[in-house]
C-alpha cells in the first residue's frame, strides 16, 4: 500500500492537514453532525452543517461535499461525507456505513490533497477499523500501465482521529486488511498475457515465502503425472500450460485447519465453446478466486490467527487452441471420478473438482471454495451479492455470517437434490452441465458438491458478479477487480482460531 496510516487522539481541526474528512446523517431538518465531527462543524459560523444545506447536502449515504475553511480550520477544506440516516437512540453507526463514506471521501480527492485527517465516527474500534479501512480501500489506484503522471493518484498520509483503547491496534488490522485486498485487485486489474498461468504462481509463491508461508508448485508434467485430470483439460488448449499451488500457514497454538480453494482461469475464452465478444473483455478477471484465496493467506499470515489454514490456487488458462479439449470428452479428476465435458466454457468446475479432492487430504476441519463459476450468478443475485452454498446449513449460515461481520454483501442459497439428475452422463460418472440452462449457479454447486467427500463440512461462495466492478465505482469499491471474498475468508479463518480459544 503506498498510502500510510496513523492514529491521532488531538483535534483535527488544529492539524496542519490538506483536508478534513467529517460525517454527516441525513436528519429531517436538514444535515446532523455525525460524531468526530463536532468540532469542525462548531468551528464555522453558524455551523457546517448550514453550508452543507445552502450546498444542497442532505447526510444521504455517500454524498460528498467539499467546502472551503476559509480559515476556521488550520486545513484548507473540509470533505464532508454523508453517512445516511443517523443510528437509533443509544446505538452506533453502522461500521460498514462509515467505512463506505471513508472510500467515498478518498475517492473524491484532489491530487494536492496529501496529508488528510479522517473525523469519521470512531468511538469504537470497530469503527475505527472501519473508517481506516474504507478510507485506504477508497483510495486504492491500479497504475501499472498508466504513462500519463497527471492522473496518477498520489500517495496519501492518513491520520484517523480515534482516542478510544483499542482503536491503534483495530488501525494496524484495518492496514493489512486493506493491503490484502489491494494484492487481491491488482492481480484481478493486471492484463491477461502479463499473467499467464506460470505468472501467478510465481507471485503466489513469492508472496507466500514473503509472509512465511510454505508453498508448493506443480507444474504440467506433475499434474499430468498426479492425475489432475481437470486442470490438464482445461489447459490444454493453451500454449500456456496450467498450475496448481498450495500454499501453508501454520500456528503452534492451532486447533483446527481450514482449507480454502480458488479458480485461478486467467484468461476465459470460453475454449472451443467460444464466449461472444461482450462476454470475453472481463474475463481477465476470471482467477479473483484464486487472487481472494492468495490475499487472504497473505493478510492470515500477516495476524497470525491461532489456526491452520492451506490454500489451493488451481491456475489454468481455457484457450481454443488446437490441442483444446472437445465438447464430449471425457476427463478423470484427480481421485479417479470421470467427467464428460459438455461444454468447454464451464471450465471453472473442473479445476475446482481438482483442488477440491487434493485438499481433503489435508483432513481439513472445513473448505471454503471461491470461484468466479458461473454467469447465472449474476442473474440470480446481480453485481454486488455473492451467493453462498454448503453442504450442511449451518456451514452455510456461518460463512454468510462471517461475510456479513466483514462488511461483504453474500447470501446464503440451496443445493437441490433433484439437480443432480440433471448431471447424468450416459458415458462417465458425471456431466459438467445439466441438459437446462435453469438453476445454473446451483447445478454448479451441486457439481462440486459431489467432489466432497461424507461427512466433510464444504462451502461454496460464487462471486462471479461481485469480483469485477463493470460499473461505475461507489462506497470503497472501484472500478475493475474489487477484491471480493477476501475480507471474509479471513474472518473465517478467525473465526476459526475464536472458537478454538472457546473451547480450551
Amino acid at each position: 500500500m503506498s498510502t500510510s496510516l496513523s492514529v491521532i487522539t488531538e483535534s483535527p481541526g488544529s492539524l496542519d492537514v490538506d483536508a478534513v474528512v467529517v460525517g454527516y446523517h441525513a436528519a429531517d431538518d436538514g444535515p446532523q453532525p455525525a460524531s468526530g465531527a463536532e468540532t469542525v462543524d462548531a468551528a464555522f459560523p453558524g455551523g457546517l452543517a448550514k453550508t452543507l444545506s445552502l450546498l444542497g447536502a442532505t447526510g444521504a449515504a455517500e454524498e460528498v461535499h467539499s467546502v472551503p475553511t476559509q480559515g476556521a480550520l488550520n486545513a484548507p477544506v473540509v470533505v464532508a461525507v454523508g453517512l445516511g440516516a443517523p443510528p437509533g437512540a443509544g446505538a452506533a453507526p453502522d461500521p460498514d456505513a462509515v467505512a463506505r463514506a471513508a472510500g467515498a471521501a478518498l475517492r473524491s480527492r484532489g491530487t494536492a490533497q496529501h496529508r488528510i485527517a479522517l473525523a469519521l465516527p470512531a468511538e469504537t474500534p470497530e469503527l475505527a477499523e472501519a473508517a481506516a479501512l474504507g478510507a485506504l480501500l477508497g483510495d486504492y489506484a491500479f497504475n501499472r500501465y498508466r504513462t500519463d503522471e497527471d492522473v496518477r493518484s498520489p500517495a496519501a498520509e492518513l491520520l484517523v482521529a480515534a482516542g478510544v483503547p483499542g482503536a491503534r491496534e483495530a488501525v494496524e488490522r484495518a492496514g493489512t486488511i486493506a493491503g490484502a485486498v489491494s494484492l487481491t485487485r491488482d492481480l484481478v486489474n493486471t492484463a491477461p498475457a502479463d499473467l499467464v498461468p506460470e505468472d501467478l504462481a510465481n507471485i503466489a509463491a513469492e508472496v507466500g515465502r514473503g509472509d512465511g508461508l510454505s508453498v508448493q508448485v506443480l507444474d504440467e508434467q506433475e499434474l499430468s503425472d498426479g492425475g489432475y485430470g481437470g486442470l490438464i483439460g482445461v489447459g490444454q488448449g493453451s500454449a500456456n500450460p496450467p498450475r496448481l499451488v498450495r500454499l501453508e500457514y501454520t500456528h503452534p497454538e492451532a486447533r483446527r485447519t481450514i482449507a480454502f480453494v480458488g479458480k485461478g482461469i486467467t484468461f476465459d475464452s470460453g475454449g472451443l465453446s467460444l464466449k461472444p465478444a461482450g462476454s470475453m473483455d472481463w474475463m481477465k478477471s476470471d482467477m479473483g478466486g484464486a487472487a481472494a484465496v492468495l490475499g487472504a493467506m497473505r493478510a492470515i499470515a500477516q495476524l497470525g490467527p491461532a489456526v491452520n489454514a492451506v490454500a489451493y490456487l488451481a491456475i489454468a488458462e481455457n484457450m481454443p487452441g488446437g490441442s483444446a479439449q472437445r465438447p464430449s470428452d471425457v476427463l478423470t479428476i484427480y481421485g479417479g471420478k470421470t467427467v464428460e465435458v459438455l461444454n468447454t466454457d464451464a471450465e471453472g468446475r473442473l479445476v475446482m473438482a481438482d483442488a477440491l479432492v487434493r485438499a481433503q487430504e489435508d483432513s481439513p476441519d472445513l473448505i471454503v471454495d471461491v470461484a468466479t463459476l458461473t454467469g447465472a450468478q449474476l442473474v440470480a443475485l446481480g453485481t454486488r451479492v455473492f451467493a453462498v452454498m454448503a453442504n450442511d446449513d449451518g456451514v452455510r449460515e456461518d460463512v454468510h455470517a462471517a461475510a456479513t461481520a466483514a462488511g461483504e454483501q453474500s447470501w446464503p442459497m440451496p443445493l437441490p437434490a433433484e439437480l443432480r439428475q440433471g448431471l447424468d452422463s450416459t458415458v462417465a460418472d458425471i456431466a459438467n452441465v445439466p441438459g437446462e440452462r435453469w438453476g445454473g449457479m446451483l447445478s454448479a454447486g451441486v457439481f462440486l458438491k459431489e467432489f466432497i467427500d461424507e461427512g466433510v463440512h464444504w462451502a461454496h461462495l460464487d462471486i462471479a458478479g461481485p469480483s469485477f466492478n463493470q460499473g461505475r465505482p461507489f462506497g470503497y469499491t472501484p472500478k475493475g477487480g474489487t477484491g471480493a471474498a477476501t475480507r471474509t475468508l479471513v474472518r473465517i479463518a478467525e473465526n476459526a482460531a475464536n472458537t478454538s480459544a472457546r473451547e480450551n
